[in-house]
């Protein structure tokens, strides 16, 4: 079976026709699969950032990527669930959003959310901005096996092993988090 099997996906020409589709189904759709043009197919497309800054303005997020075929992948997007954590680069984008006046009201009202529920200030860094955090480096330096074990990760890697940390909404999950990584790190070989 493949992708397209399993998935119903919807194809637009440019990002005005996504946008009309969020502000006709945003509130009552659960999902949405968009195929895009890779950017090595030479097909006229809209890209997927101008996707994921539409569905932002509508309270919408993106998850899974996959490959379609040689020309195309599939980006799904779906309404933000209510403890849904936010990026640092989401809020960036959300604000410039609110400054071009781009911003529609579901998307205040999912920003409002956050705000309100402390997701907002909470945000983590991207994978390309984040450091590794200070409470993870000061247990690595107490455990030396984890420490080489997470050296040899790569930079995608590490993040994944840290990313739960950064999403922590309190300190006690935060602690339950470092300490199962670092359980994790320990029995790597």
């Amino acid at each position: 079976m493949t992708i397209s099997d399993a998935v119903d996906f919807i194809d637009f020409t440019n990002s005005r026709e996504w946008d009309s589709w969020l502000a006709e189904h945003s509130d009552r759709q659960g999902e949405a699969w968009l195929r895009i043009a890779k950017k090595s197919s030479g097909i006229p497309s809209f890209t997927i950032q101008e996707a994921g800054d539409i569905a932002l303005c509508y309270g919408w997020i993106d998850s899974h990527r996959r490959s379609f075929d040689e020309r195309y992948y599939l980006q799904r997007y779906s309404p933000r669930r209510s403890k849904s954590p936010w990026s640092l680069d989401n809020v960036k984008k959300a604000e410039q959003l609110i400054e071009t006046g781009q911003m529609k009201e579901p998307g205040y009202a999912e920003i409002h959310r956050a705000q309100a529920d402390g997701r907002w200030d909470a945000a983590y860094e991207s994978q390309k901005t984040a450091a590794i955090p200070p409470d993870l480096a000061a247990a690595l330096e107490e455990h030396t096996h984890a420490k080489q074990a997470f050296h040899r990760l790569d930079k995608s890697a590490q993040y994944a092993m840290f990313l739960p940390i950064l999403k922590a909404a309190t300190s006690g999950i935060r602690s339950s988090r470092l300490r199962k990584v670092i359980a994790k790190l320990e029995v790597v070989r």
